[in-house]
């Protein structure tokens, strides 16, 4: 139980570069996952592509809410092991395997009857919207799998452990290489399903997963089946849960209803431009890998060294962090601007759609220090226990600036497609600028607190 000492103790630069590498490998397998999705679909259809970025959206939805209250239970355990509570730790981890689960059914049942809605409102119908549907409704019951596996890696990261994530993000990539062609044409006694078959290999690919790290949560003695009644919902726990996790997960949300706002404006061009759309983002994605595993050490070393009330040490992570960041970033700019129109072709031979995916890409790849910025101020805002303003920043670059830009250039102006990403680029810079003076002052009065 006190393993994770050497989190508060440890040179700072190592420490961020032990968690943050696994994290990033298990992120890029992770990414590579959906881009192997995403090449199967191409053989499908350039609907079945399209279908499956509107699909998308849902499915980040459910990630992204999970990713909300797994970083507060990250943030509560790393607090309490500052702070040497070890038992309030274990508390924590017994009701956020239970909380966070519960929200994945309450997603399953909504999702359900919501997500046919949805995708007409964004333009989806006949053929393109019963393959959306036939996607997302798998995904859709296999949700509490999602989460327990959030709420289980929580527990892990608490503790400075990234590498059992990330071996089920590697074995869930190869894994997914074999099962979709096996679901998508049929082997055996498996029928083929077609599309269908891309969502069900994930959800067995996540009950899989689960099994293996719930047997490493059970290693930590964390937890163990002498203390049941720890599992019985406490609503004094569930509104820290929810005061600490509500708004990185409404955060999530915010990015969710972002990427439908921009799917909702780009589907003026056409369907090759959502094409196009969702997969530039997917190749934009695996040069940010990093640069989330990066936020990811950030807020387990946050957490940790603000519980002990190191606070020196909490700064140093952010600027070390941020340093670390843009190295990568410039690496991912350089990479991107040479193969990006070589790598996009590889998912779909259609030059309209490879045109779309690239114009998209060349101007995205300039928001990379910024999302750098806006990622490891955001964990360190969580890390402190200080979430409320990452909901605000969120509502603010994914909702309605991103409305506002893009009415004007889509609707008011009638710009072409490229101009769309020239405006989201200004937009979120706004949005790092202000995360990062408004972190460092809250931490300077933390700082100060202890002179």
């Amino acid at each position: 139980m006190r393993k994770s000492a050497h989190l508060t103790t440890q040179d700072i630069p190592t420490l961020i570069k032990q968690l943050a590498i696994p994290a990033s490998t298990g992120m890029f397998f992770n990414t590579m996952y959906n881009v192997v999705d995403t090449f199967y679909a191409g053989l499908i259809s350039t609907q079945a592509i399209a279908a499956l970025s509107l699909s998308f959206m849902i499915f980040f939805l459910i990630v992204g809410l999970g990713y909300g209250f797994s970083s507060a239970i990250i943030a509560l355990l790393g607090n309490s092991f500052g702070k040497g509570k070890h038992k309030l730790a274990s508390i924590y981890a017994y009701k956020g395997l239970v909380f966070v689960p519960l929200i994945g059914i309450i997603l399953s049942i909504v999702g359900y009857f919501a997500a046919p809605y949805l995708f007409i409102l964004l333009g989806a119908s006949g053929e393109y919207l019963e393959i959306s549907i036939e996607y997302i409704n798998p995904i859709l019951f296999g949700a509490i799998f999602f989460m327990l596996n959030f709420s289980l890696n929580a527990i892990l990261v608490s503790r400075g452990d990234t590498k059992t994530y990330r071996n089920t993000l590697i074995f869930g990539f190869f894994a997914n290489m074999i099962l979709n062609p096996i679901f998508i044409y049929g082997f055996l006694f498996i029928p083929a399903m077609g599309i269908k078959g891309i969502a069900i290999a994930t959800v067995l690919i996540q009950i899989i997963n689960m099994i293996y790290m719930f047997r490493k949560v059970l290693d930590t003695k964390i937890i163990n089946f002498d203390n049941l009644n720890y599992f019985l919902p406490d609503l004094r726990v569930y509104k820290q849960f929810v005061n600490q996790g509500l708004p990185a997960s409404l955060n999530m949300l915010t990015m969710a209803i972002g990427s439908l706002i921009l799917t909702y404006f780009v589907a003026h061009y056409g369907v090759e431009a959502v094409a196009g759309y969702g997969i530039g983002f997917r190749v934009e994605q695996l040069m940010l890998l990093p640069a989330l595993g990066l936020s990811t050490a950030v807020l387990t070393l946050v957490s940790n060294n603000y519980g002990a009330k190191k606070y020196d040490r909490v700064i140093e992570t952010l600027r070390t962090a941020i340093k670390y960041g843009f190295i990568i970033a410039t690496v991912g700019i350089i990479v991107l601007s040479i193969l990006g129109k070589f790598i996009i072709s590889q998912f779909d031979p259609n030059e309209t759609v490879i045109s779309f995916g690239l114009d998209y890409l060349l101007v995205e790849v300039w928001i990379f220090y910024a999302y750098v910025i806006l990622f490891v101020c955001v964990s360190t805002l969580q890390g402190i226990k200080r979430p409320k303003m990452i909901l605000f920043i969120g509502i603010y670059r994914q909702i309605v600036a991103k409305l506002i830009v893009a009415y004007i250039i889509v609707k008011y102006f009638e710009l072409d497609y490229i101009y769309l990403w020239f405006g989201i680029l200004f937009m979120i810079y706004s949005a790092a600028i202000f995360a990062y003076f408004y972190t460092n002052k809250l931490l300077k009065e933390n700082c100060n607190k202890t002179i």
